[in-house]
C-alpha cells in the first residue's frame, strides 16, 4: 500500500512539473510576442510575393491576446491573437479588416522561429507564407 501511494504522489508531481514547464514556455513566448513591435517582411499568396501590400505596416502583440495593426505610426486595426507551442500554430483574426489585413486572420503553422522572428504556412482555400520580424 506504501509503495502505491508513493507511485501515486510520484506521478501526481511528474505531471504537475509538466504543466509548470507548459506555464513557463508559454510565458516566455507571450513575453517574446509582446515586447516589441513586428513587420511583416515577406507575405505570399499561392506564390506570389505581395510582401509590398504590407509597406509601412508593424504589428503590437499584448498579452491579453489583442494585436494592433499600426500603418505609419497610426493604429488601424484591433484584433485577436493565440498560440499553441505545442502545437507550432498560431492564429489571428481582424474582424472585418480590409486586405490587406484580412490576409493575416486564421491559423498558420510556424515552419521556423526564433525570439525576433517567425516564418509560417496558412493552408486551405489558398496557401500562404509570412515571415515577422522584430524591430
Amino acid at each position: 500500500m506504501k509503495k502505491l501511494i508513493t507511485l501515486f504522489a510520484l506521478i501526481m508531481l511528474l505531471g504537475g512539473c509538466k504543466k509548470i514547464a507548459e506555464k513557463i514556455a508559454e510565458d516566455a513566448v507571450v513575453k517574446a510576442m509582446t515586447d516589441g513591435q513586428w513587420k511583416i517582411t515577406k507575405f505570399t499568396q499561392n506564390g506570389t510575393d505581395i510582401t509590398s501590400s504590407f509597406e509601412g505596416y508593424t504589428f503590437q502583440y499584448y498579452s491579453n491576446k489583442t494585436v494592433d495593426a499600426i500603418l505609419n505610426g497610426t493604429k488601424e486595426r484591433t484584433g485577436t491573437w493565440d498560440g499553441n507551442a505545442a502545437a507550432m500554430t498560431t492564429w489571428a483574426d481582424f474582424p472585418s479588416a480590409p486586405n490587406p489585413i484580412s490576409l493575416i486572420n486564421g491559423t498558420w503553422n510556424i515552419t521556423n522561429s526564433g525570439w525576433t522572428y517567425v516564418e509560417a504556412t496558412q493552408n486551405g482555400n489558398e496557401t500562404k507564407t509570412l515571415k515577422l520580424v522584430k524591430l
